[in-house]
């Protein structure tokens, strides 16, 4: 980020100075009403014409075609882009023209915010249009946008730079409408979700972000400090053990979209903040929550789409029910050739070692098996597939399996290669969970940062009772990235998180006048892209000396122009 001001940005501040002089102010207060869209002039324009005499509409200025006593616009709001049709003589009907040739004309930037009045018609060459006859300046722009080009549909030169695009999403968002259409289906997940629950009589709670014990997931957490009460508090990895105790409390279904945070790598599919969907149903199992979470799916991909048969990168998913339902133990034999079930930790740790997967001494069978899995077995399920049965030590919060000994009634549901969703038979029986607990203590205690802490105000919430439940946590931002269709978590967050922008280096006043340099050419110097004394060094000096005369008469500048030789002393 550089504090050095562009030639555009110069000439912008320049006009909003202007405009400050004629009295406009580029940032008014008042309201602006609005009584139409692009979207809604375009779409229902010629079936209804005589609604579209009087309208408001405001909006960016994206481009501009100025035609000496006419122009036209094209004005970008929420919904689109219209074009709209500027009139010297109908925009100012008296003798002062100021407000069209000097205003909209010179002070006028692409990016610019403004409002207009007017009135809807058709061109010669059948463009639907708005006729203006007021014209206010709702916000000037002091950045220029990217040159973004189109033409018959078609977009030319987009911006393309993940970098810049994550980095500056508020740009992003402006010159790429089909980004802020990605966003809007986004929500459309979110709704199709909430009001799938709501009509079968769930109840939307919130649970604590902050939280003392992180727990209901294998994840390192991010740790902060509660200075009132001189505490540690972690940001929650999962909300579950919170869900929970709404259950023992008396509701039989709560959901939440919990916001989690979870301080470990960053890929195209793992941001460190990210939102889950958990909901916990009383007096049901993990055989129930299977039959209900495709029908969930197959709900949002229609609602969003208005199919359930999507394209997701070069494959065809269908998101209809039912889903197949494959052990975890079989889908590890079929895809690596070897049956785990009947190993220790030590046969895991070999079996490992012939598939050349990386493990180390604080991983216990769970992580080993779920390693295997992982590596060897989850990226070949592109359809929709729930992943079944999974031993008792990757499952600390996991009702044992009613009738397979060593198992418990937990599924993962994977589709195009990644898990989705994860889901259980809850543990209910408190004696049980604390030794759970205890087991994930000791891996805790042989290295492994991921493993559980002992919740003992959940196993005391345990020890009220708690029914049998069906519990699930489903990664929205994943199923967004399917819904539609992107290939990156980053391009369903609006603001995903990125490494420290970088800073550009600038020398100090001092640092020039140290080289002898007259203060007054500093700030020349600088918009000439001279920010450091380095940059300065590695200059050509005669190109220098003549860029300072062309930049002292482009600023007008009444100082004394310094002599080629006191310019060749600059660069000893």
């Amino acid at each position: 980020m550089s504090s050095v001001l562009s030639e555009q940005e110069i000439q912008r501040r320049e006009a909003l100075a202007k405009l400050e002089s004629l009295g406009i102010n580029a940032y008014p207060a008042q309201a602006f009403e609005i009584n139409a869209t692009a979207k809604d002039i375009l779409e229902n324009y010629e079936r209804d014409k005589l609604n579209y005499k009087n309208i408001s509409i405001a909006g960016r200025m994206m481009g501009r075609r100025i035609m000496g006593n006419a122009s036209f616009v094209e004005l970008q709001d929420a919904t689109g882009r219209i074009q709209a049709y500027l009139k010297r003589d109908d925009l100012c009907p008296g003798e002062d023209k100021t407000l069209y040739n000097t205003v909209f004309k010179k002070l006028l930037d692409i990016g610019d915010y403004i409002g207009i009045n007017g009135f809807v018609f058709t061109t010669n060459t059948g463009e639907i249009s708005i006729h203006v006859q007021e014209l206010t300046l709702l916000a000037k722009s002091l950045k220029p946008l990217p040159v973004v080009k189109s033409a018959d549909g078609k977009t030319f030169d987009a911006v393309t730079d993940p970098e810049f695009r994550y980095r500056q999403r508020y740009v992003d968002l402006v010159v790429n409408p089909q980004v802020r259409d990605t966003f809007v289906k986004v929500s459309k997940v979110k709704t199709a979700i909430r009001d799938f629950l709501n009509e079968r009589g769930a109840l939307e709670v919130d649970t604590p972000v902050l939280q003392s014990i992180p727990g209901g997931a294998a994840a390192r957490p991010f740790i902060t400090h509660h200075n009132a009460l001189d505490m540690p508090l972690y940001l929650r990895i999962a909300n579950e053990l919170y869900l929970k105790r709404l259950i023992v409390g008396g509701y039989d279904w709560v959901y939440e979209f919990s916001r989690n945070f979870r301080n470990e790598g960053m890929d195209r599919t793992h941001n460190p903040e990210f939102t889950v969907l958990e909901f916990y149903v009383a007096y049901k199992d993990y055989l129930w929550m299977m039959e209900i979470t495709e029908k969930l799916f197959e709900h949002v991909a229609i609602a969003t789409n208005g199919t359930a048969n999507l394209q997701v990168g070069n494959k065809q998913i269908n998101f209809a029910a039912p889903y197949p339902r494959v052990s975890i133990y079989d889908a590890i034999k079929e895809h690596t050739g070897f049956e785990v079930d009947q190993l220790d930790e030590g046969g895991l740790r070999d079996v490992c070692k012939q598939l050349g997967i990386a493990t180390d001494e604080s991983m216990g069978k769970g992580k080993l098996i779920d390693e295997i899995f992982g590596e060897k077995c989850e990226h070949h399920y592109i359809q929709p597939t729930f992943i079944i049965d999974y031993p008792v030590e990757m499952s600390p919060l996991t009702k044992k399996h009613r009738s397979k000994a060593d198992l418990v009634e937990r599924f993962e549901l994977m589709i195009n290669g990644k898990e989705l969703a994860n889901a259980y038979t809850e543990l209910n029986d408190p004696i049980d969970q604390r030794a759970r607990f205890e087991e994930q203590l000791k891996l805790m205690e042989r290295g492994d940062d991921e493993a559980m802490f002992i919740d003992y105000d959940f196993l005391r919430a345990l020890e009220y009772g708690m029914p049998p439940t069906a519990g699930i946590g489903i990664g929205i931002d994943r199923l967004a990235m399917l819904m539609t269709n992107q290939q990156s978590i980053q391009d369903v967050l609006f603001f995903p998180q990125m490494r420290p922008e970088k800073t550009a280096k600038q020398a100090s006043i001092a640092d020039y006048l140290a080289q002898g340099i007259p203060e007054e050419w500093v700030s020349v110097l600088q918009k000439m892209g001279l920010t450091t004394i380095e940059a300065l060094k590695s200059a050509n000096p005669n190109k220098v000396f003549n860029d300072l005369g062309g930049m002292r008469k482009k600023m007008k500048l009444e100082i004394p122009m310094p002599t080629k030789d006191e310019v060749m002393k600059w660069f000893d």
